[in-house]
């Protein structure tokens, strides 16, 4: 049976499924195995589903809801706003306005097929708006019924702070794994404050899974623009992922189940409950991950892999300084 995490008072699986991919950014797609994909995550015990009305321009959402109907009960949906596409990739904008926030949440639901979105995320910090209004019109869903709990994405402390001086925020949700620790200086406040973390790219954008191809990406594939996945970063990147490798097959694991175990093993230190969403489109790799829920690392790989960020080469910022998730 899958293990559970409260994340405030909304308790969902010890770990989520990101679902951006089945849409974008990370080369081709396929409606029915992502369908797929989705229901045996269900089957599997996985609650929390994790998607964003920018994945697809609206895409995502539509499949997510496909994926889950007949479920709604057994599941927990996450989406997010505020990165308007709407004038083109290479200007876009953050956006929490009051006014867009509700028409956001609006056509997520219609997108979703659902009543109420579980949690709601502010995808990036606002440009056009303070973080109070945001939060503000947020919490004005909260108490129509729309959204029962809210999250931030990328957030600083002061934020944070902020955010949650005007409603309580559930869960921060920020890029975290092996090779990328940003957030960690976030997490003392969200321990203070009661928040959860809920790392996306737990993999490394799949670096860290020992499978990663440098020459099967296609120019769709967002990695494409990332230094650390080209060139000499790279191949001085390598280090890291053969550490994880040697690590697994010492223990008889896949290399994607010790990186997630060592996120989910962060809980304790940081003061945080922690529920990584890794992404996939295929049952295989789902399963494979879901595994590492049960996987305890002893004292030897975390020492091993505790520095690892140390010998990070490459910006984890695209090459147009955004990130997509």
């Amino acid at each position: 049976m899958m293990k559970s995490v409260a994340l405030g008072a909304m308790t969902v699986s010890a770990q989520g499924l990101g679902c951006m991919g089945m849409s974008e950014y990370y080369g081709p797609t396929d409606w029915d195995e992502s369908i797929t994909t989705i229901r045996r995550a269900i089957d599997l015990g996985i609650t929390l589903f994790d998607t964003a009305d920018q994945y697809g321009s609206g895409h995502n959402e539509v499949l997510l809801g496909r994926g889950v109907a007949g479920r709604r009960d057994d599941v927990r949906i996450a989406t997010k706003f505020g990165i308007d596409r709407s004038s083109g990739d290479d200007a876009r904008t953050f956006r929490g306005d009051a006014a867009y926030v509700k028409r956001s949440a609006e056509a997520s639901l219609t997108r979703l097929g659902i009543d109420v979105i579980d949690l709601y995320y502010l995808h990036r910090p606002p440009q056009n708006a303070e973080i109070e209004e945001t939060v503000g019109a947020m919490a004005d869903l909260v108490k129509a019924g729309k959204v029962r709990h809210l999250g931030l994405s990328e957030v600083d402390a002061d934020l944070l702070r902020r955010a949650h001086a005007v409603h309580p925020i559930t869960a921060v949700q920020s890029e975290y794994s092996l090779w990328t620790r940003d957030v960690e200086a976030v997490t003392p406040v969200m321990a203070e404050l009661g928040v959860g973390l809920v790392p996306y790219s737990p993999l490394g954008r799949g670096f860290l899974t020992g499978t990663f191809d440098p020459k099967a990406i296609t120019a769709d594939d967002v990695r494409a623009r990332n230094a650390r996945f080209g060139g000499s970063d790279y191949q001085a990147n390598l280090r890291i992922a053969d550490t994880v490798r040697e690590i697994a097959a010492e223990r008889g694991l896949a290399p994607a189940q010790v990186a997630l175990a060592w996120v989910s093993a962060q809980s304790e230190r940081l003061g945080v409950p922690i529920v990584p969403i890794p992404g996939t489109k295929r049952v295989r790799w789902l399963e494979q991950n879901a595994a590492a829920v049960d996987v305890v690392l002893d004292d030897d790989a975390l020492d091993r892999l505790q520095p690892l960020d140390q010998f990070v080469h490459g910006s984890r910022l695209l090459s147009h300084g955004i990130r997509t998730n």
